[in-house]
């Protein structure tokens, strides 16, 4: 490039020079050169990327059959030539002749369609050797026949000894993503064109003379829009310091005020109706206006008198009310291309695109425009969002504060570096924690500070195309044209220039209608507006002077062009670290390439990341065991069912949340005047996102708040009471009789026992003192103190007394005895089965009815719950229908057969309800279900307190305490859900999420966790069953008894075996002597009238006396050694 800059016999400069995709660097230096020779200019400017094939070794050579077997690959001919000129997308620079000449020498290969032989794809391959071209119709790209092509065409170059190579566009991002899924990657940045010298001579002075009298301007700005006036003025100025552009510009100007149509409406007219009388009408109105009634009263008039107009206001295509439903002919020359303030906001759908977002704050200050972007901007995106001015320094605090109370936790801050360091200084210091994320955009250059502690921001900002830096910085350094933004100014600059240039190019060609027909404001009535053919949009798309920012973007095929063009440039993605009120560090994060639909590039996932606001939702709840648990140690100082429900919905939703307990812990009802307190309360009003715990689902509350699918079965109410319970003791069958009977019995039994020794003893009938009499019987008992007290303890058994006393006397109390023994024994045994077995069948209440029906028993709900509201509403509507009954019946004007139908029920509806709710009252509801346990353990079963409330709760108190019980059916049942607030959009990812973990059993786990886990239940002993027997602990006194009365004879045995082993023996000298004092004392006893029995005495003593001789004899031979020796 030194040498062509050096010699020029190595080019003709007065001869068009073309130049076939070299690198962007040497075109670059080839247009200042040429421009600095001859004046010279580039036209025709095409960029493309090189891209290179990596491995052409590793490529296999094997060619795959197209897809459906609906095409065949075949060898061009020269009948194809003109299907190919017509798919080549710089046909305008290259001829269909070209091709004939290329396809004599260069292999060529087509896709053609089975069915009619239609083209739809092609590839040529370049005479560069490794370079081919290969174009494919739209409608067969989809059918796989673009990428086997490709694949084709790289094989035959690869065969032939070269590396492939080809030429992409940077707009097709289709062959793009082609040509890398083949091992292609891109080189360098390419371009081709057309230089064009510039010769003065007198002709052109004439014919640009002509040319200056014959374009004539109309410039429409609005008030406050200074940088679309100063760029009008730089581009004026850039045509007149620039002749070879051939143009000379008449520019008449109007400004308007942007609610003010009526004014610029009379100053337009003026102005127009001005230039047609001095026979200068306007080639085309250039409008800068951006928005409001001063723009579309730019396009009203423009549209009713056909005057080309290109604006640069902001919208899309529905937006612009007055050119929503232009004809074809219109749209040709009635054109608008988006300023970028118009397409800048449209990043924030990629960010909420690519994070996820799902709500968001909107800010902007005066240098956007976003009136129409209200609806367009997040449409059919769930995202909650709210978009709204900057507001003043006053007011800005509090705007913040509202919308984080609308649950918003994501910002976006439209604006100059000024208004977001506003912004940002006031927000408070909260709101730059994790869960909540700031993005700056602006259009501005420069860097951002603010005034906070310590905060990361997303910054966005744009950047110039790098083939347009060099022209641009000429630009404002010539010029002058340094305003901010820089980027709307230039914009203004280029469009301008493209504009004047554009319609030069029609005058130029021809193209101008020559007899164009002109109307005045006031001949205007609403049918006869013109229909020019001026296809001022080919030529505004045709225009090849470059561009000073970025290229300008224009629809293909049959999309608008009004609201699909701008001007391209790239955002900038940047994390703004701020430290103590400074900017300690800047990362560069990606990119985002303008557009209305395009996606952001990201180089640092992670980064990005970092920067999204944590999705932390506000939960409230009840603590109720065992779906909420205090505990300090959890994490969230929270333990249970729900909270281990809600882990397993974050892990699948992806959020985190902070869970408090509602204050007046309650899950929330409606008093008389409408209002709610607890939970719902919270979700009403917007503190909280979640309702967490036993929350049934209720239909007054539906009405205001909104619930996912139930995550638990239906749960009713149901009753607690106090489980019923004997006092249990081993000595229980004494306790059948009271002491004072037992001390009777002792008392008769002694004193029968006494009795019956003074009979037998005094009585001359019994025994003792009648041997003579009974010496025969088998029988001998002789009932001294002893035996009488043997005789009636024994009389009380089954086993009986054993032989009765011989005497009348004594035989009746023997008989005295034993019926009274048998009264006592038959009382006792009847009341120890009593005793054992009636207490455990102590049940007084097992049902709703029976607790409705007793009074002994207090009961009551939890006040505030869904129990209380149930039984109130319920008494209400039994009053309710008791007042329409009472009316009906005592209704005057009902005829004896309608009365005679009301006679059939005595009273129409049940007052139970009515009388409970009454009792409950009375008796008072416990504000926790802690106080109700403990009213239940100071109550007793026959007299007390039963509680009735959600069976979920009783089961678990139940579970974990021994002494409760739970009474009867649960009614009224409802489902648990959680609660969100009404219409919020996580009613529905909660509902997938519920689904799908009970699709999982995992409710199922949960619930096997909380209600059968071992470490929650008490130990608790086994209730008395009816069908039971009697336990140990009441009968097993009677043992003990026996193991007592068996040691006391054991302790009896050894004091017998004591005393006879260790007595003092007593020496027997004279038994006569022993026999004599006996005699004698029995003589002593004798009577005189009674000599017969004396007379039988004195025989006995005989005998007695032949006996003791007997006796002497035999003792005497006994040794006292020898009856030892017998122990």
């Amino acid at each position: 490039m030194s040498m062509i800059e050096r010699e020029d016999i190595l080019f003709n400069w007065t001869e068009p020079i073309y130049m076939n995709f070299t690198h962007v660097g040497i075109m670059n230096k080839m247009d200042s050169i040429f421009r600095t020779k001859v004046n010279g200019q580039l036209v025709g400017r095409i960029y493309g990327d090189i891209y290179v094939h990596e491995c052409p070794s590793e490529l296999e050579l094997e060619l795959e059959p197209l897809p459906n077997n609906e095409a065949t690959i075949q060898h061009l001919k020269l009948a194809n030539v003109k299907d190919i000129h017509d798919l080549y997308p710089a046909r305008d620079i290259e001829s269909a002749e070209l091709f004939e000449k290329l396809m004599d020498q260069l292999p060529g290969f087509g896709v053609f369609s089975k069915s009619n032989d239609e083209l739809a794809a092609w590839s040529l391959q370049s005479y560069y050797g490794g370079m081919f071209s290969m174009q494919t119709k739209p409608e067969f790209r989809r059918k796989g026949y673009g990428i086997q092509l490709a694949q084709a065409l790289t094989k035959l170059v690869i065969q032939r000894g070269y590396v492939p190579f080809v030429v992409i566009r940077p707009e097709n991002e289709a062959s793009r993503g082609l040509y890398t899924k083949l091992g292609f990657r891109k080189a360098f940045e390419s371009v081709r064109g057309t230089f064009k010298p510039y010769i003065y001579n007198v002709e052109d002075d004439k014919e640009n003379e002509e040319n200056q009298n014959q374009d004539s301007n109309l410039f429409v700005n609005e008030v406050g829009n200074d940088l679309a006036q100063v760029a009008v003025d730089v581009a004026l100025n850039y045509i007149r310091k620039n002749p070879s552009l051939g143009l000379s510009v008449e520019l008449l100007s109007v400004e308007g005020n942007r609610t003010d149509s009526k004014g610029l409406l009379e100053s337009l007219c003026s102005k127009y109706s001005e230039a047609l009388s001095s026979n200068r009408p306007p080639h085309v109105i250039f409008d800068t206006t951006l928005t409001g009634v001063s723009s579309e009263t730019v396009k009203s008039i423009s549209a009713a008198l056909g005057i080309p107009t290109v604006s640069a206001s902001t919208g899309q295509e529905g937006d612009l009310r007055q050119w929503r439903s232009l004809s074809t002919v219109k749209s040709n020359y009635l054109l608008q291309v988006m300023p970028p303030t118009d397409i800048i906001p449209e990043v924030i759908r990629a960010i909420v695109t690519y994070m996820n977002i799902t709500n968001a704050a909107i800010l902007y200050d005066e240098s956007f425009v976003m009136d129409h972007k209200y609806k367009a901007l997040l449409q059919n995106f769930p995202t909650r969002h709210v978009i709204t001015a900057i507001g003043n320094d006053r007011d800005r605090a509090e705007q913040i504060e509202k919308l984080r109370n609308l649950d918003i936790n994501n910002f976006f801050i439209l604006g100059s570096f000024a208004s977001i360091k506003k912004v940002l200084e006031s927000a408070k210091r909260e709101f730059f924690e994790r869960n909540f994320a700031w993005h700056a955009i602006t259009q501005y250059q420069g860097e951002l500070s603010s005034n906070i502690d310590n905060a990361t921001i997303m910054l966005l900002r744009p950047v110039s195309d790098s083939k347009s830096k060099d022209r641009l910085g000429v630009i404002r350094t010539t010029y002058n044209m340094k305003q901010e933004p820089q980027i709307t100014t230039v914009f203004y600059f280029d469009l301008a220039l493209r504009t004047f240039l554009a319609i030069k190019n029609i005058l130029q060609v021809g193209a101008w209608p020559p007899n164009m027909k002109y109307l005045t404001c006031d001949e205007y009535d609403g049918t006869n507006s013109p229909n020019h053919t001026i296809d001022l949009k080919s030529a505004f798309i045709e225009v090849t002077e470059p561009t000073t920012y970025g290229p300008f973007e224009f629809p293909k095929g049959k999309t608008p062009f009004n609201g699909h063009s701008f001007m391209k440039f790239d955002m900038d993605i940047s994390a703004v670290t701020i430290r103590g009120g400074a900017s300690v560090s800047t990362k560069n994060l990606g990119k985002w390439e303008a557009s209305l639909d395009n996606l952001l590039y990201v180089t640092s996932e992670d980064d990005m990341k970092n920067l999204t606001a944590d999705i932390v939702y506000r939960v409230y709840t009840v603590v109720q065991e065992p779906f909420i648990i205090r505990d300090p140690t959890a994490p969230k100082g929270f333990k249970g069912y729900c909270i281990d429900l809600l882990d397993e919905i974050a892990k699948i939703v992806k959020f985190d949340y902070e869970i408090k307990e509602v204050e007046d812990g309650k899950f929330g009802n409606m008093n008389e005047k409408g209002e709610w307190n607890g939970i719902v309360r919270k979700l009403i009003d917007k503190q909280a996102d979640i309702g967490l715990g036993s929350m049934s689902v209720m239909a007054e509350r539906e009405t205001v708040i909104d619930f996912t699918v139930p995550y638990y079965d239906l749960v009713g109410i149901s009753i607690m009471m106090l489980l019923p319970s004997t006092p249990s003791s081993l000595f229980k069958f004494l306790t059948v009789l009271e002491t004072n009977v037992w001390l009777c019995i002792l008392a008769a039994y002694f004193f029968t026992s006494f009795l019956m020794w003074i009979f037998d003893r005094y009585s001359p009938y019994s025994y003792q003192n009648n041997r003579e009499k009974y010496k025969n019987d088998d029988e001998k008992r002789e009932f001294n103190i002893k035996e009488c007290l043997w005789f009636c303890m024994t009389s009380l058994t089954p086993q009986g007394g054993g032989e009765a006393p011989k005497n009348l006397s004594g035989r009746l109390v023997a008989a005295t005895w034993w019926l009274f023994g048998f009264i006592i024994i038959a009382s006792y045994t009847a009341n120890l089965a009593a005793f054992l077995t009636v207490s455990r069948l102590d049940t007084p209440v097992e049902s709703l009815d029976d607790l409705s029906k007793q009074y002994k028993i207090l009961y009551a709900p939890l006040n505030g719950s869904s129990a209380m509201t149930y039984f109130q509403r319920m008494a209400d509507i039994e009053a309710r229908f008791y007042e329409i009954w009472k009316e009906m019946s005592l209704n005057d004007s009902l005829t004896p057969v309608e009365r005679s139908k009301l006679a059939v029920w005595d009273y129409p509806v049940s007052d139970k309800y009515t009388k409970m709710w009454q009792a409950m009252q009375e008796a008072g509801l416990p504000n926790s279900l802690d106080e109700a346990v403990e009213r239940i353990r100071n109550s007793t079963s026959a007299s007390g307190f039963a509680f009735l409330g959600d069976a979920t709760d009783i089961r678990y108190k139940v579970l974990t305490n021994c002494d409760l019980q739970m009474v009867g059916e649960e009614f009224s049942r409802k489902p648990y859900a959680i609660a969100v607030q009404q219409g919020s959009p996580l009613k529905d990812q909660f509902n997938n999420a519920i689904l799908m973990l009970l699709n999982k059993r995992q409710l199922e786990k949960l619930k096997e966790q909380w209600w059968k886990n071992d470490d929650i239940q008490s130990k608790c002993e086994k209730p008395d069953d009816q069908s039971d027997g009697i336990s140990i602990q009441n009968i097993g006194g009677v043992f003990i008894v026996i193991f007592v009365g068996i040691g006391m004879a054991c302790i009896t045995l050894v004091f017998e075996f004591w005393y006879y082993k260790y007595r003092k023996n007593v020496k027997i000298i004279d038994v006569a002597e022993a026999t004599e004092d006996k005699l004698g004392q029995k003589t002593s006893n004798l009577r005189l009238p009674n000599l017969k029995n004396e007379f039988g005495a004195m025989g006995q003593i005989k005998d007695d006396n032949q006996k003791t001789q007997s006796l002497r004899t035999r003792t005497q031979t006994l040794d006292a050694n020898n009856f030892k020796s017998r122990f």
